[in-house]
């Protein structure tokens, strides 16, 4: 575990170290690369992330995906203490949970196996499609059933991010659950020969 604790501290340090012109030029390139795809049609069930501030922004992409016709959901915690989290449409009110994370409000939920693509927050990936996050393992949890599937049946995960953020190697653990693609402001990258 310290040498993740080591890893994504230098892969935030290395994601902090771009200007702001920088951040928002990846988001604009990444949305880009993302409507060449066929990934966001009309009624798909979409999950995306709402950034934090060292995080690609979003706000491109969930602008596209509501041209597009998409329906939306955002991620929501459930309960900290258990890492438990869902997915919620957008909503009246947003608040800042516990974690400074934004969400929407409103008492509709889905778990991620309702979702068709889930575009997922990462501090670090690889070559192989690992993921590294936070540390807190929301994801993870959320995402376990893909683990326990022989067959891949969904939904996609896409990470977004920029690509200082790759790494050459990230030691998985047992619950890790890897992309199906990457996007960064270089490009479309599979992993799983997923291109759905």
């Amino acid at each position: 575990m310290s040498d993740r604790r080591i890893l994504r501290k230098a892969l935030r340090a290395a994601r902090a170290g771009l200007t702001p012109a920088e951040r928002a030029a990846s988001s604009r390139r990444i949305a880009r690369f993302i409507a060449g795809t066929r990934w966001l049609a009309p009624g798909r069930r979409v999950a995306i992330f709402m950034s934090m501030p060292e995080e690609i922004d979003t706000a491109p992409l969930i602008e596209l995906a509501r041209r597009r016709g998409c329906e939306l959901f955002f991620p929501r915690i459930d309960s900290t203490r258990r890492r438990r989290m869902s997915f919620t449409p957008p909503g009246p009110s947003i608040v800042r949970n516990r974690l400074g994370i934004v969400e929407f409000g409103g008492a509709a939920r889905k778990p991620a196996a309702a979702m068709q693509i889930i575009f997922v927050p990462l501090v670090g990936f690889d070559g192989r499609g690992n993921r590294l996050g936070m540390g807190a393992g929301f994801y993870d949890r959320a995402l376990a059933f893909r683990l326990r599937r022989r067959r891949w049946r969904g939904p996609l995960l896409i990470g977004v991010a920029h690509s200082c953020q790759q790494t050459s190697v990230i030691e998985t653990l047992p619950t890790d659950v890897p992309l199906d693609a990457i996007v960064t402001e270089r490009g479309i990258g599979f992993f799983r020969g997923e291109n759905a």
